[in-house]
């Protein structure tokens, strides 16, 4: 084995080896809303899961940069809900496009060819052309702190309050989610994605 001490190395090095071993990961694009400029900002995520079914809780960690806390951060504080879209290879360019780090004052969306609709249950707008839409709120916020208590990351709960699910994606008859029509996009390390792949059962022992 080629083994390393984490506290001896440095961020990069361990940002790299961390994002290289916890593959692939879900990607959370979410949307959310400035309350005062209403400005829609629209941003992806990839350290982002599943908490709880009951109730139903995902987690999502935005890292700070050099210490600042991101728009999707400052929005969800302050307007306590967002979207969060599952990507697939129909959104995958756009998404990608909404990674641009841009002013506050500007929306990811302005230039891309998508469509806003109202929500729900919350007044942040979705995605229309995403096939998995959750809306969220903020059920539990964690601001994460290095070992000299400066904030490096925001960790949010949240609670999802309504599910959209595409109709070419979901079998009403199960209930259930097809995998195989979602083929949803992961996130690997570096400019690196991967799709859904091959999947196989195996039974849990009881």
């Amino acid at each position: 084995m080629i083994e390393f001490s984490a506290q001896e190395l440095s961020g990069l090095q361990n940002y790299k080896f961390l994002t290289g071993s916890v593959i692939p990961r879900p990607i959370a694009w979410i949307t959310t809303k400035d309350p005062t400029t209403q400005v829609v900002n629209a941003a992806p995520f990839s350290y982002f899961n599943v908490v709880s079914s009951q109730p139903p809780l995902v987690s999502l960690s935005i890292n700070r940069a050099q210490g600042l806390a991101k728009d999707t951060a400052r929005n969800l504080l302050a307007q306590k809900e967002g979207v969060i879209h599952i990507v697939n290879e129909d959104v995958l360019a756009i998404m990608n496009q909404t990674a641009a780090s841009l002013p506050p004052e500007i929306s990811e969306l302005e230039q891309q060819p998508v469509t806003l609709i109202p929500s729900q249950q919350v007044e942040v707008p979705s995605i229309q052309e995403a096939a998995i839409r959750l809306e969220v709120r903020v059920h539990q916020y964690v601001p994460v702190t290095d070992q000299n208590q400066r904030i490096v990351s925001d960790l949010f709960i949240l609670e999802v309050l309504h599910y959209a699910f595409d109709p070419a994606i979901f079998s009403a008859e199960r209930q259930y989610i097809l995998p195989e029509k979602l083929d949803p996009i992961a996130r690997l390390a570096g400019n690196t994605y991967a799709n859904l792949g091959d999947t196989f059962d195996i039974r849990r022992p009881y």
